[in-house]
């Protein structure tokens, strides 16, 4: 049995740029309920000798192990969609490698920047916890020059899953630069179901002939993008493959990488059990197709229980016209049989089925995530909200160019990062009080949006979305329970209607259109975390903004400092 907190303390190591800290709870905990007890001498004694070896075996487990990588990141050549197109190129992969680790590792990433233009990567759902100066935004970086080198150093804390990282400068994500990025469960940590025999990594975007500069050329001149032109698994527009034998399950690890387009996965003849959703174990239950958003990851386990054969895997896309079809290939070993039309059918088009179907994704209570604690042990339903976001997406016209709103303010990135220019205590880069919670009709301006938090504020944020199109939201730093959607505009009443028990948590949201959805989120993570559309035009053009979670303690325990590695740019000069 458990001590109080101890499952909160143990192998609590954390990674400050070297140094690791092991929280010592646990044994004050043992020491004064067993000092409160009488001992004879030689318990006295045996007690002391166990707990010396305690904190030695404890010692040598606290290094958690570190896994490097070096990348170099360029402009290429590949060819998609039958043509040649300039795609961006991790040593010289597209999509870039795949990082494969295990709860608390030490990711190590040197990155050499060889385009042209600056750039960053972002850790799409990793949590960063007291390392926001690794979240790989503007927000929180400098970006690389052209021709230079820069290292993350971050710790895949406290977490387990299925996520992906790709590049958040300018529109550089719509040339590819992205990848996956898998944190398995620690060996002493059950998982709720069957160990698989294999894992595959799929990721699914959507693709423009026209090159990323193009497509930021029209979104600088204030154009709409139009609907793109394909899908693409595993960055191939022709069918790549995945085999398997007979009678065996396999997990499907499957992100979204687009920069707009929701998709719809299913593979023939088969159906999927849904697993995990960006870090938390569901309720398994079983889907012929499955929605997965813009910036979403999912991981679902397959059964080969069919006829030895090839059977067409399809990602088709929801809610455009036309709508968007691309495959891969099912392989069963030995199968001489090549996949056989018809593709099995797309979902209907209205968004109340996909609505509906979100509602069936909930929380796993009684599983463990990347803790020995249940999920179901951290009762989000019955804690009291400090705070409520209301945030409400426009389209703007502002100076004359269609920009992108949250609450009628636009986002736009100052020359010095917000994180540097509040450790460093910059004055005029940002303002708390200039970004209103809730929407007010006002007309629209341009501007740094930042709204304040207190460390461990328990915050209600509803996503309101007035337009006739799909909204995608992700934040930073910390993951979020999906308490509740609904049609048109959200009100108070509205909280009844709230999944207060088994919400699924993760950190990408969607919004459907003319529509609401709302979110839990406990911000005990200390930062400037980026709240933003995780459909990349948008956020280009402003839809946007940042949460301060800030406490008046500088402690290690809640924030790191700066790395000694950190790029400076703008006001900020350094210590």
């Amino acid at each position: 049995m458990l001590a109080p907190s101890e499952s909160r303390f143990m192998h609590d190591s954390s990674l400050i740029y070297g140094l690791h800290i092991l929280s010592p709870p646990y044994y004050i905990w043992k020491l004064r309920n067993i000092s409160a007890q009488k001992m004879r001498p030689a318990s006295i004694l045996y007690f002391c000798v166990g707990l010396l070896a305690l904190l030695s075996e404890t010692r040598v487990r606290a290094e958690d192990p570190y896994r490097y990588y070096t990348w170099t990141v360029t402009y290429g050549t590949r060819t998609v969609l039958d043509k040649p197109q300039t795609v961006i190129l991790i040593n010289g992969q597209f999509p870039g490698p795949n990082i494969e680790c295990v709860t608390n590792d030490n990711i190590i990433v040197n990155v050499t920047n060889k385009l042209n233009e600056p750039f960053l990567i972002t850790w799409n759902g990793i949590k960063q916890r007291r390392t926001v100066w690794q979240d790989g935004v503007l927000g929180t970086n400098c970006p690389i020059p052209p021709g230079t080198s820069w290292t993350y150093k971050f710790q895949a804390k406290d977490q387990i899953g299925t996520y992906n990282y790709f590049p958040s400068t300018t529109m550089h994500r719509a040339a590819g630069g992205f990848g996956g990025f898998n944190i398995a469960s620690r060996s002493v940590i059950a998982i709720p179901y069957p160990i698989p025999v294999a894992e595959f990594t799929l990721l699914v975007s959507d693709w423009y002939k026209a090159g990323h500069q193009a497509l930021e050329k029209d979104l600088d001149q204030g154009k709409t993008l139009p609907v793109p032109d394909a899908l693409l698994i595993n960055g191939l527009s022709k069918p790549a493959s995945f085999t398997g034998e007979k009678g065996k399950t396999y997990k499907f690890r499957i992100s979204n990488v687009g920069i707009s387009t929701s998709i719809n996965f299913r593979i023939q003849g088969h159906t999927l059990t849904l697993v995990e959703v960006e870090g938390a174990h569901t309720i398994q239950e079983k889907y012929e197709s499955l929605d997965v958003h813009v910036g979403q990851s999912v991981a679902v386990l397959v059964t080969l229980q069919s006829a030895v054969k090839d059977y067409y895997i399809v990602a088709s896309s929801r809610f455009t016209k036309p709508i968007l079809t691309t495959t891969a290939i099912l392989r069963y070993a030995g199968s001489n049989t090549p996949p056989s039309l018809p593709l099995p059918t797309a979902p209907t088009y209205h968004v109340h089925w996909s609505m509906k179907q979100a509602r069936t994704i909930r929380l796993n209570l009684t599983a463990n995530a990347a803790r020995p604690n249940p999920q179901g042990s951290f009762h989000y339903g019955t804690i009291k909200v400090d705070k409520t976001f209301v945030f409400a997406n426009t389209a703007e016209k502002i100076n004359g160019k269609l920009r992108y709103a949250v609450n009628w303010r636009s986002y736009v990135d100052p020359s010095t990062p917000l994180k540097l220019a509040d450790w460093y205590n910059i004055p005029g880069v940002f303002s708390l009080d200039s970004m209103k919670t809730t929407p007010v009709n006002t007309p629209a301006v341009l501007g740094a949006s930042v709204v304040g938090a207190v460390l461990h504020d328990f915050v209600e944020i509803v996503f309101q979305n007035n337009e006739n199109t799909i909204q995608s939201w992700h934040l930073s730093g910390t993951s979020f329970y999906v308490v509740g959607y609904g049609d048109n505009v959200w009100n108070s009443t509205m909280r009844k209607r709230y999944n207060l028990l088994d919400a699924v948590s993760r950190h990408t949201v969607q919004v459907y259109p003319t529509a609401w959805t709302a979110i839990f989120v406990s911000l005990d993570n200390k930062g400037m975390w980026n709240l933003r559309s995780a459909i990349w035009p948008r956020r280009y053009l402003g839809q946007q903004l940042y949460i301060r979670v800030w406490n008046d303690e500088r402690s290690l325990f809640t924030e790191s400092a700066p790395p000694p590695n950190t790029l400076f740019c703008g006001l900020a000069k350094g210590p």
